[in-house]
């Protein structure tokens, strides 16, 4: 199994393990391995108390105890298996190697297929994710968790007409089972059929199923034009303690989302800002400050001339990358319109890449030496790699899409290993831009947007980054402003599609007709024309977001 596995960079990986929650298990706590695998019945006792602290939020000692067994007994399946569940969203590469091994050791274990399957997953690897899941459910026709996460993978990538009849299937073996009540509208909604969507998820809301989060994507089937009845349901639940901090959240957002389409604008942002605040999430700008000079002082216009030249010449890798809500999904729908053109969605190839070879360690690590540590066989290893995993996804298309937008992070990298990429940077209103990430709920990983001073310093520090690229990379990176894209449709798609080096195609200016489905927090709005109304959207907040407007500085003027 082990050959099949990426690198083992799982010390890049690791952020601050929570204190409390406890990473998503694919296992229920009772299912045991297959018989003859627990060959010390004092172990299967230690087992079963790690599965205790873990759920009970305690994972250093569900750890300790984990690691304990396989000193006694270092093939241990059900012991590997819960080290990899210990590593998810916290250190996935940690997850994939040791579910890798449990799988090895019981191959029919369909809990352990799952969860590899699972985590490949959460990395945007979709073959070997797709194969493993698959697999589960050869070995278990109906469990329900499989079916849910292979129509999860396919909502993921885009194919929500493969993921709804999976879902469908889940919901007749267990019609409460909350991934299937969610992922059912969710691939509705991605194929554009928002009615159908919102039937499914009041249904989930009348049988009390996941009912934060089915409220959070109901409002977004739809724009409001008068006050619904579920603006009141909402605040009804927000009295409700049992949803805890991260339901409170998305109800607050809910219901901010609602009072915006009614143009109740400061009542919407104090339940934003409420939403963030209940996530109390920090985000340590300092270190990421730090992170920006390395990298300035590290990707020199000469080093990456001088290693672009063993990287692979393909004139297929396309990245649409800028600030998260800057109009990457638009971007992305337009030139994916054209018939020489795949969209891929976003995809975290680039940044387990970058990770692997330590270039977005926060921790202090030293980028030149990173740098140095790149061979020449090692960048044109990578690059070869990376090509062959978009060239999955479309073997036949002349351009791929990969609109990830915090690659804007790794331009350095991208032209190491494809100096003939099409980069296209996404710059909006940097207010605008703020704003509409500040409303939103976004993961962990955008911690920064919670706080309005702290989104307003970020975005000042991604400009910093985004102006070296500039002078690193004269004339390479084509910068798609969103207001001129509004302004001028035609003339500034024709403008993208030149940059692409295709021939123009009409039907890029119908980018919301493609069939398929989109994946985005822009489920629908990407299925509208082009609209203004998010042009100076800011100015309905003006007066709650001085925090925001102070930090920003000269870019609020720009």
């Amino acid at each position: 199994m082990s050959n099949r596995l990426p690198p083992a960079w799982a010390k890049h990986l690791k952020t601050k393990r929570p204190a409390k929650a406890m990473p998503p298990r694919a296992v229920p706590p009772e299912i045991q391995p297959t018989s003859g695998s627990l060959r010390n019945p004092s172990d299967d006792l230690v087992l079963k108390q790690a599965l205790e602290l873990q759920d009970a939020g305690r994972l250093t000692e569900a750890e300790e105890l984990c690691l304990r067994v396989l000193a006694r007994t270092p093939n241990h399946p059900l012991a590997l298996y819960i080290q990899g569940t210990l590593g998810i969203g916290y250190d996935d590469e940690k997850a994939l190697r040791y579910f890798a091994r449990a799988v090895a050791e019981e191959p029919r274990n369909p809990y352990y297929h799952l969860s590899l399957g699972g985590t490949y997953l959460r990395l945007s690897e979709f073959t070997p994710a797709i194969k493993h899941i698959r697999h589960a459910l050869d070995l278990k026709p109906d469990l329900v968790e499989a079916i849910c996460t292979l129509g999860d993978a396919y909502n993921s990538f885009d194919k929500g007409e493969l993921a709804l009849p999976l879902f469908e299937k889940a919901l007749k073996i267990n019609r409460d089972h909350p991934v299937a009540r969610l992922g059912l509208p969710r691939a509705l909604a991605s194929l554009g059929r928002m009615d159908e969507a919102a039937v499914h998820l009041k249904a989930a809301i009348e049988r009390r199923i996941a009912v934060p989060a089915a409220y959070n994507a109901l409002v977004h089937t739809r724009k409001y034009l008068e006050e619904p009845p579920e603006l009141a349901a909402i605040l009804a639940e927000l009295q409700h303690p049992e949803h805890g901090s991260e339901g409170a959240a998305e109800l607050h957002h809910a219901a901010g989302k609602l009072l915006n389409d009614l143009h109740r604008y400061k009542e919407a942002m104090q339940h934003f800002q409420k939403g963030n605040q209940a996530r109390g999430r920090k985000f340590d700008l300092e270190a990421h400050r730090r992170w920006v000079d390395a990298t300035i002082e590290t990707f020199t216009p000469e080093l990456v001339a001088s290693m672009a030249a063993f990287g692979n010449p393909s004139e297929a890798p396309v990245f649409v990358v800028g600030m998260p809500r800057s109009g990457t999904t638009l971007t992305e729908q337009i030139c994916a319109s054209h018939p020489g053109v795949h969209g891929a969605g976003e995809l975290n190839k680039l940044a387990r890449t970058a990770n692997g070879l330590g270039l977005k360690d926060r921790a202090g690590a030293d980028l030149s030496k990173s740098i140095a540590a790149i061979s020449p066989e090692l960048t044109r290893t990578l690059a070869d790699g990376h090509l062959a995993y978009l060239r999955e996804r479309a073997p036949e298309a002349l351009r791929i899409v990969d609109k990830m937008p915090h690659n804007f992070e790794l331009i350095g990298l991208i032209t190491i290993l494809f100096p003939n990429a099409r980069i296209i940077h996404c710059r909006r209103d940097a207010i605008d831009n703020c704003i509409s990430c500040y409303v939103l709920q976004f993961n962990e990983a955008h911690s920064y947007s919670a706080d309005l001073e702290t989104l307003g310093l970020y975005y000042r520090e991604y400009d910093r980054l985004m102006r070296h690229w500039d002078k690193v990379l004269p004339g390479r990176i084509f910068e798609n402003r969103y207001e001129a894209l509004i302004e001028n449709q035609e003339e500034q798609s024709r403008r993208l599609i030149d940059f692409l080096g295709l021939p123009w195609d009409e039907a890029c200016l119908r980018f919301f007709d493609r069939s398929g489905s989109v994946n985005t927090y822009s489920n629908w709005q990407v299925r509208q024309p082009i609209y203004t109304s998010s042009v100076k959207r800011w100015k309905n907040y003006e007066s709650e977001i001085q925090p925001l407007i102070d930090a920003l500085g000269d870019l609020a003027d720009a």
